[in-house]
């Protein structure tokens, strides 16, 4: 966690403007109480609102099966050092079946022992886009023999927007939920 103190404070039920409840009422359908991260968004609504698209298509509604949408994302919240990310997605990842090993493994790489060559494949994309924002000849025909335009193109938006909410997050000082007991593997 960069910073101990938020910059931007999430914005509390009792303080909320009747555009943030609206904004907070939202994130509660279909799940638990909303997450600092979106607590924090609420401050604009009229942002919070239109990010809201982009992540309901990474998240529910892509092309890309969930387990490697969670690699990506893993990877691009190691690779922008955001752990407030990363630990919010190593337990969506647990939750679509990668093991804590796996997770761990994230953050040595694609080159780590371990990977099937397609999971390679996918941490080498997301590092790619991270250090080219490209990912070259090699990756996408490796990723072009298994992933159809649509997946490829959903893997290009996944990390883009989980580099725009890692950015957010660093830098507003999102803080950890007091639940949340994941962190950066040691």
């Amino acid at each position: 966690m960069r910073l101990s103190q938020p910059r931007i404070p999430p914005v509390s039920d009792e303080h909320a403007s009747d555009e943030q409840r609206q904004v907070l009422d939202a994130a509660r359908a279909g799940r638990r109480e909303p997450l600092n991260v979106q607590r924090t968004i609420a401050q604009h609504p009229q942002l919070a609102r239109s990010r809201q698209a982009l992540t309901d298509h990474v998240m529910r509604k892509t092309s890309l099966p969930p387990r490697e949408r969670e690699l990506l994302i893993l990877r691009t919240g190691w690779n922008c050092q955001s752990e407030y990310e990363f630990a919010q997605h190593s337990r969506f990842g647990r939750s679509v079946g990668l093991t804590d090993d796996e997770i761990r493994r994230v953050t040595l790489g694609p080159d780590a022992d371990g990977w099937s060559p397609f999971d390679a494949v996918l941490l080498r994309a997301a590092d790619e886009l991270h250090h080219d924002a490209f990912i070259s000849d090699n990756t996408w025909n490796a990723l072009a023999e298994q992933y159809s335009n649509q997946q490829l193109m959903d893997v290009i938006f996944a990390v883009g927007q989980y580099h725009i909410v890692s950015m957010a997050l660093n830098t507003f000082g999102v803080q950890f939920e007091t639940t949340t007991t994941d962190r950066f593997p040691q």
